[in-house]
Parts: structure tokens; C-alpha cells; sequence
């Protein structure tokens, strides 16, 4: 049974009622609740997107839900919702992360906050053990890990399946050996920190910098825990991957998510080209959302050969 607590405590009273006694469908899942002004309450699952309707019809979000909404997740973390709004996500405890659309307030050309929220993305966090079990394998060449980048566009599971990835590194599941994985976790979204131990299961011998930007993050792992093997979410700034090539030559393997589309699209990105050509080995997965979340459709090794391509049925 899917555990919903900790985004319970972020919604209005009257929603979080309704949701606790809405009945979903054998082994369900909900991946995205969706508050906008004036519009129905939105609900995705992994096996339906619908409109969340009651004896009257359509649930409306009304300002009232919206203000609440937004004084809960101010209660839960105001530092942590003051910094992280003017990125337009927060991530909250248990690694879910709320997404915010409204008025944006500018200072000197960026976005400084936001005012008269609109919208609100509530992004359920969850856990697939196993998924990344069959492609372990896939990982190694000549018995070496090879650096890995996991590649698809928003909503196909990146995270969740970096996440098992390094579960099974760090236990040595369809590995010879366990590795010492130091974890990246700049939003909290891998291992969902509370107290200092993971809310999810990330394995026996990772190391975890939470809240830390990425660059800095991999640098700091790198002086004070020795890693074998370094995971990050969601490269994409320049800083990032300017950390990334001291992880190369300090000769530490990479595992790390990015968006995109296929690999040409890869290799046309001036930045995500020039770490392939610093690496000597590497593997390129590239997800879908047609055989469910962290379904792999394809991989690739950073020479441009195809190493796997999944078919229907397959």
C-alpha cells in the first residue's frame, strides 16, 4: 500500500479527506496531485490521469485551498520555502517535491520569489525495488562499472531508477562486489533525509551530501569519503559538469541523470559532448514512459554503439 502521510500534511483539510477515502484501483499508484485556482483537482496515477470528482461533481480548487496550501508548506520549512520558491519547486520530507506557478517577482533580470501562487504541483516520491536490477549487467564492461548517464524527458522515472541503481551498487546486487557510492543530493529527492538517515533505501555502503549544489557536493565527497562511484541527479548547469571532470580525472565512476530525447539530440549538446569525450568508458540509458516508470527502450556506450534496444513485447 502506497504511504501518503507526509503529502497529507501539505494538502487543505476538505482535499486530504476526500483522497483519504478515494478508492483506487489494485496496485495504483498516485504520482502527481495537481491544485490550480478555479480548475477541477487534478490526480495522476501510474495507471490513469482523471479529474477528482465527489456527489457534486468536479472538485474545484478554490483561492481558499490555495492559500492554505501554500501557509501549510510555509509552516513546514519557511527557510527552506522562501529559498527554494524563487526556484519554483520545494522538496519536502519523504522526497516529494511541489512545484509553484504565479506572479514572479523580479530583481536585476531573475526571478526573486513568487507572489499570488496559481498552480501547485505536488509530486509523489516513490520507491521501485528491483527496477534497475536487469540492467546492472549492462553497466560493466570487462568486469569495470562504467560511467553511466540515464537520459529521457520529464516524468519516465530518471530519478527512481538512479535511485535503485545505486541500491544495487551499494549491496552488490548483480555486481561482484559492494561499492562505496557517495550520493549528490541537492533537492533531497534521492535519498530523502531525515535526521541524517535515507527515508528511502539507497544501500549499506553510500554516503549521502544532502542540500549541497552539485559541483561543490561531488568535490566534497571526493576529499572526505573516497568514493568508487559518484551519483547526481539532474546535471545541467555548467558548474555541474565542470565538477564533473574533476570526478573523471580523480578516477571516480559517474552515475548521473540528464534530460533529453535520443541520442542525437546527446550529442548536440555542446556540454553533455565534451564530458563523453572525457570518459573512457560509458554507458548512455534512455528511458520511456510505454513500459512503465524507469523502463529502459535503449543503450547506448559513449563510442555511439547501440548495446540494447527493447521491442513491444519485450
Amino acid at each position: 500500500m502506497q504511504s501518503l502521510a507526509e503529502i497529507y500534511k501539505l494538502l487543505p483539510n476538505d482535499i486530504e479527506k476526500r483522497l483519504k477515502n478515494e478508492v483506487f484501483q489494485r496496485n495504483e499508484q498516485i504520482q502527481e496531485i495537481r491544485l490550480r485556482a478555479n480548475r477541477p483537482l487534478y490526480i495522476k496515477t501510474n495507471k490513469r490521469k482523471y479529474f477528482f470528482s465527489d456527489e457534486n461533481g468536479a472538485f474545484m480548487i478554490t483561492h481558499r485551498h490555495m492559500k492554505e496550501a501554500v501557509e501549510k508548506l510555509g509552516g513546514y520549512s519557511l527557510y527552506a520555502f522562501e529559498e527554494e520558491l524563487k526556484q519554483g519547486y520545494l522538496t519536502v520530507s519523504g522526497g516529494h517535491r511541489v512545484g509553484f506557478c504565479g506572479r514572479a517577482v523580479l530583481e536585476e533580470g531573475s526571478v526573486k520569489t513568487l507572489r499570488q501562487v496559481s498552480s501547485l504541483n505536488i509530486r509523489v516520491a516513490g520507491e521501485i525495488h528491483g527496477c534497475a536490477e536487469s540492467w546492472i549487467p549492462y553497466l560493466f564492461e570487462n568486469n569495470r562499472l562504467c560511467h553511466t548517464l540515464i537520459v529521457s524527458q520529464p516524468g519516465c522515472g530518471k530519478t527512481t531508477l538512479l535511485r535503485d541503481i545505486i541500491r544495487c551498487l551499494s549491496y552488490g546486487i548483480g555486481c561482484e562486489e559492494m561499492y562505496t557510492v557517495g550520493v549528490v543530493d541537492e533537492r533531497g529527492e534521492l535519498a530523502a533525509m531525515k535526521d541524517g538517515v535515507p527515508q528511502m533505501d539507497i544501500g549499506p555502503c553510500t554516503d549521502v551530501q544532502e542540500n549541497c549544489p552539485k559541483a561543490e557536493g561531488m568535490l566534497f565527497l571526493l576529499r572526505s569519503m573516497t568514493p568508487e562511484v559518484i551519483a547526481v541527479d539532474e546535471l545541467g548547469k555548467e558548474a555541474d559538469f565542470l565538477g564533473v571532470e574533476e570526478l573523471l580525472h580523480a578516477g571516480v565512476t559517474l552515475i548521473s541523470t540528464i534530460h533529453g530525447y535520443d541520442m542525437d539530440g546527446i550529442m548536440r549538446n555542446k556540454k553533455i559532448n565534451r564530458m563523453l569525450g572525457e570518459m573512457e568508458k560509458g554507458r548512455i540509458l534512455f528511458l520511456s514512459k510505454k513500459w512503465g516508470v524507469g523502463s529502459v527502450a535503449e543503450i547506448w556506450d559513449t563510442f555511439g554503439k547501440k548495446q540494447y534496444e527493447r521491442r513491444d513485447g519485450a
